[in-house]
């Protein structure tokens, strides 16, 4: 019905995405209503349409406006990982805190078929995630007995969720989960075409199977049909991986854990660190550090490496996204970087797993009766991942420590803290995100000022949620 201003809001619904986003573009196009427009909807002026328009002139937002739904099932949470590496994506995962996992099973990836020392690193973990579980579980129960208000089914509920907090330091990142996504054909694109691109056989065969049902009739074939492995990325991985292995060659990376906050460097300073940090294991301080000793002339060139390899059609890359005013340097167990990944307003860059950063434990089991069976654990996995290549990632905790660049404005700082800190949530995160905000107190305290933060070092019921 028409406002009093003769304003009109109507639901457009039952229309496939890519004749939806033909009818929205065109409609941009043309002084027609949209109804008149959706009256001429056929899939051949579709095509014909978004040919013109999207792979000729490059009027790439054409293909924000068809959005589809997608659920990925049986991928490794490594391989999750990459799929939701996405500024612009919309999804969720299974959630290690209220779903048991030890039924889950594992990802044999391509690299690992014929290693026979892999199916049993795996199911040592998921026993040893299984027995910490059930040794937590019990020991939260014997200490909190279940309050007279508390449903049975809540208090038993919420016990399992800690112990899930507790033992998902166990789960290798090889185990098997499942996503949902709503994404836009632009997202999509993207990431189907990084994911084809990608190191990892697993992300590619996701990436082929993405493209395959983004194709299929009823969905957005047109908007995916070319998208194939990117030469860009893949020779700029390797030259950026090279240029940092002979930039800090005979430097040890850092291994403090921890939130380090770095000052913003110039311009060309902070790209050029960008580039090649997710490429090496050391702290975005050591990169800072090595890139602003070099000639101005050198950095030029490793500024250069990776822009005369980038194609007519490819994006600018994400380190190239720069200036913002907090930059924090994140050295945390893998599980509780999963939760600081959802945020998506950060722009963030990424190192690799390896087993040499060490790894965390949850309060809870460093005060239980099955702390040694988890260091055991724990150990033997980070072992065995340290003899193998780097697909051994697959058998890789995550306990175990990853770095990662997390670069915000204020507002998503305050976000995060006020966000992240607040009771109930897990103990990795609650912690990172009041380290950025003591950073935060230390460098602007008037900004700091009356935040809705809480201190996760203070004592805290388990029972609350």
């Amino acid at each position: 019905m028409p406002t009093r201003n003769g304003h009109e809001v109507y639901l457009v619904s039952g229309v496939e995405p890519e004749i939806a986003a033909y009818a929205m573009a065109r409609y941009s196009r043309s002084a027609l209503s949209l109804r008149e427009s959706l009256k001429e909807l056929d899939e051949q002026k579709a095509e014909k349409f978004l040919n013109t328009f999207y792979f000729e002139y490059g009027h790439r937002s054409i293909a924000d406006l068809a959005h589809l739904s997608f659920a990925v099932e049986r991928l490794s949470i490594l391989a999750a990982i990459e799929v939701a590496d996405e500024s612009r994506w919309d999804g969720q995962e299974r959630s290690t805190r209220y779903q048991q996992f030890r039924t889950s099973g594992h990802i044999t990836p391509a690299e690992l078929e014929s290693d026979p020392g892999y199916a049993p690193a795996m199911a040592a973990l998921f026993a040893a995630y299984e027995a910490v579980s059930a040794q937590v579980e019990a020991e939260l129960e014997a200490e909190h007995p279940r309050p007279e208000a508390m449903k049975p089914e809540t208090y038993r509920r919420t016990l399992r969720a800690r112990a899930f907090d507790a033992s998902r330091y166990l789960l290798p990142l090889g185990t098997a989960t499942s996503l949902g996504q709503i994404v836009s054909a632009r997202t999509l694109e993207q990431q189907i075409v990084r994911l084809l691109s990608s190191p990892w056989s697993e992300c590619r065969e996701v990436g082929a199977a993405l493209k395959q049902a983004a194709g299929a009739p009823g969905a957005v074939p047109t908007l995916v049909r070319y998208t194939d492995p990117n030469p860009y990325q893949q020779q700029a991985r390797a030259a950026l991986a090279q240029a940092a292995a002979e930039l800090l060659q005979g430097v040890a990376p850092a291994t403090a854990p921890g939130v380090h906050l770095e000052s913003p460097a110039t311009l060309e300073i902070e790209v050029a660190a960008a580039l090649l940090y997710p490429h090496t294991h050391h702290s975005y301080g050591q990169m800072l550090a090595a890139v602003g000793a070099l000639p101005a002339a050198r950095r030029a060139e490793i500024l250069a490496l990776e822009r005369g390899l980038r194609g007519a059609h490819d994006d600018v890359a994400r380190p190239w996204q720069a200036g913002y005013a907090f930059q924090f340097d994140i050295l945390m167990d893998i599980g509780g970087f999963r939760d600081l990944h959802r945020h998506r307003r950060c722009v963030q860059l990424h190192q690799g797993y390896t087993p040499a950063h060490g790894y965390d434990t949850a309060p809870a089991v460093e005060a239980s009766a099955a702390h040694d069976a988890y260091r055991a654990a724990m150990e033997a996995a980070g072992a065995w991942a340290a003899a193998r290549p780097a697909a051994a990632a697959y058998a890789l905790p995550l306990g175990y420590r990853k770095r990662s660049l997390f670069k915000m404005d204020l507002a998503q700082l305050i976000y995060i803290a006020e966000l992240r800190t607040a009771p109930g949530g897990h103990i990795a995160y609650r912690r990172a995100a009041w380290a950025m905000f003591e950073a935060l107190r230390a460098r602007h305290p008037e900004l700091a000022r009356g935040l809705r933060v809480t201190d996760p070092n203070l004592p805290s019921d388990p029972l609350i949620r």
